[in-house]
């Protein structure tokens, strides 16, 4: 007989999506299964770029510090026709151009380096993925109370194990969750189980890639280059160590492509890795490159625009990652959009198996994601376009110029980088609506469903600086960022609110005691300086512990720190309640009378015990 057993989530697939939902599920105290039917972790190639965003992502979990230090960072250069023939460089600019990022760059790590960083974070918290196994049925309940139930197990899944001990030994395996979480690529086992269709198309737009180390006498060859040439397109994206990667586009007089599949027809394509590195030559003229040591890996693409029709079945099983959404990797965003994915379920998850909040609060998950999805496409429907379109030139005037790439370069910068994401607010049950937005004015540059904007601060009790977002880590409790204004001497009134809202928060049937114990932290931030402050003058119920009290002020040597409350566009005499969901983004923003406010809000999804 098969082997059985029950486990909370079940994650199918060992890529970035499904490791970045693993580990953050085992931090968080869930009982999490992964597997994965390769045998190892990928050993090159694949994804390779990590976006602002995902940095402070990686770093809400502590994660942030290895791959900066393991990764390049890169920044930006263009090349065009040249009028004497070949190309010339047209322009040089910061890779990222949002003011508000913290790391105001991108780092490129191959993907197997980036899944060891998560692999040994899973490591030491006592989780391994499983290997090699493929999933080989699924089967969901119908039973509309067992799918209502948080607890109960209503998915059946079999295991086949690819590797599996002694003959005359069953080699299957079945698994009963909670929940399953569908992390398995671009052509999904699970989304095909399931019959969720994905909408959009393939385009025309065929790509090679290679790694390699090269020998060149391109001056920009540590730098992410667009190379717009009469000879076809070429992107450079600089990796660790010497090692670079050229993404070059083909004709399709190149490529053999399966009708059926809409993919590569690799066996009756003559294209090899020899064959992309001389079209990459033509596109480099006048410069010349070549490989020094052999190529580490290739592959040849078309560009697939495509998102999934819905990202969940009764919110137990889900899919994330390129398995509910596909596109070019020009911008750098399949990985980076997959980790965000789970990222964004990690915590709701979490909330529903404690029992926290309503199985409900997971129908945001597709809402959320699913909306970041389709605006990921319409932007890389354009960005392929001006990027795999010929450019400008004496004989063809309807090309791409200059100009017009770098204003979309630009333009959409702060959504390639992940930092212009923006959550809407909803009419789904146990989602806070519009009426959320009530107070946006009192915090008039930190926009609600953005993330926490960063800053440094610093801390009352010893004037030492700290970078707001590592004091807000991914560790599945909301954050009351209480922005208290001016409490030194003299500021009476501002004085009495502040006590009034530390009465407030702290009643038996207030919000602090309504919910289960450790669904909130206290960060206080004062618009004094140390001079005037003791982090003692703060009521109790504001300095649950003696780090959780900070200035916006410089720090002893005034070098960093200040000017705090301009960045959130806070006005010290009013001060306001910014409310940091689990996973960074600011749910809702309040005045400090607000307190009802906050307890409508989360009474919308949380459960409460009083």
């Amino acid at each position: 007989m098969p082997t059985e057993s029950k486990v909370d989530v079940l994650v199918l697939g060992a890529g970035p999506a499904g490791l970045m939902c693993a580990q953050g599920l085992k931090r968080a105290g869930v009982n999490v299964r992964i597997i994965d039917k390769r045998p190892k972790k990928v050993a090159a190639g694949q994804a390779d770029g990590v976006q602002p965003r995902t940095i402070e992502v990686l770093q809400s979990y502590g994660l942030a510090e290895r791959l900066l230090r393991e990764g390049n960072q890169m920044h930006m250069a263009f090349y065009n026709p040249s009028p004497n023939g070949g190309i010339e460089r047209t322009g040089r600019t910061a890779d990222i151009t949002a003011p508000s990022a913290r790391y105001p760059f991108e780092v490129t790590l191959h993907q197997g380096a980036i899944e060891a960083i998560f692999l040994d974070s899973m490591r030491e918290l006592g989780l391994e993925v499983d290997r090699p196994i493929i999933p080989t049925a699924l089967e969901l309940s119908h039973d509309e109370n067992e799918l209502r139930d948080p607890q109960s197990y209503p998915v059946k899944v079999t295991l086949k194990h690819l590797d599996f001990g002694s003959e005359g030994q069953d080699d299957t395996e079945i698994v009963y969750a909670k929940f399953v979480v569908g992390a398995d690529g671009a052509h999904s086992w699970v989304r095909k189980t399931l019959g969720i269709i994905m909408d959009g198309e393939q385009t025309d737009y065929i790509w090679g890639v290679v790694d390699l180390i090269p020998s060149t006498n391109f001056p920009d060859i540590r730098n992410r280059c667009a190379i717009h040439s009469s000879n076809g397109s070429c992107m450079i994206i600089p990796r660790e160590g010497d090692k670079v990667r050229l993404y070059i586009q083909l004709s399709d007089k190149d490529v053999v492509v399966d009708k059926a599949t809409g993919r590569v027809d690799k066996e009756k394509t003559k294209v090899g890795p020899e064959e992309l590195l001389e079209v990459a030559r033509k596109s480099f003229s006048p410069f010349t490159i070549e490989k020094a040591g052999e190529i580490d890996w290739w592959t040849i693409y078309l560009i697939g625009q495509r998102v999934a029709q819905k990202f969940s079945v009764h919110e137990r099983v889900f899919i994330a990652g390129d398995a509910c959404h596909t596109h070019s990797p020009k911008a750098g965003q399949g990985m980076n959009a997959s980790m965000n994915d789970t990222h964004n379920l990690i915590w709701k998850m979490t909330y529903v198996l404690r029992g926290w909040a309503d199985i409900s609060l997971l129908r945001t998950y597709e809402f959320e994601r699913r909306k970041y999805a389709q605006d990921l496409i319409a932007f890389d429907k354009k960005f392929s376009a001006l990027f795999s379109g010929k450019p400008r030139t004496e004989e063809c005037q309807d090309g791409v110029s200059h100009e017009a790439f770098l204003e979309a370069f630009q333009t959409f910068g702060a959504f390639s980088c992940g930092i212009g994401i923006h959550y809407s607010p909803s009419s789904i049950p146990s989602m806070p609506n519009i009426t959320e937005l009530k107070h946006q004015s009192l915090t008039s540059h930190q926009t609600v469903g953005m993330r926490i904007l960063p800053h440094v601060f610093v801390r009352a009790a010893d004037a030492r600086p700290f970078e707001i977002q590592d004091l807000l880590p991914a560790n599945t409790k909301w954050k009351l960022v209480v922005f208290v204004g001016d409490i030194g001497p003299g500021k009476i009134k501002q004085i009495e609110r502040v006590a009034k809202l530390a009465d407030d928060l702290g009643k038996s049937t207030g919000l602090l005691k309504r919910y289960e114990d450790g669904v909130f932290e206290i960060l206080t931030i004062c618009a004094t300086v140390k001079e005037c402050l003791n982090y003692t003058d703060l009521p109790e119920v504001l300095r649950p512990h003696w780090s959780r009290v900070l200035l916006d002020d410089v720090d002893m040597f005034g070098r960093t720190g200040g000017k705090g409350y301009d960045i959130y566009g806070v006005d010290p005499s009013q001060g306001a309640i910014i409310v940091v969901r689990p996973d960074g983004y600011v749910g809702t923003v309040t005045p400090l009378e607000g307190v009802k406010d906050l307890e409508t809000y989360f009474d919308t999804f949380l459960i409460r015990t009083l």
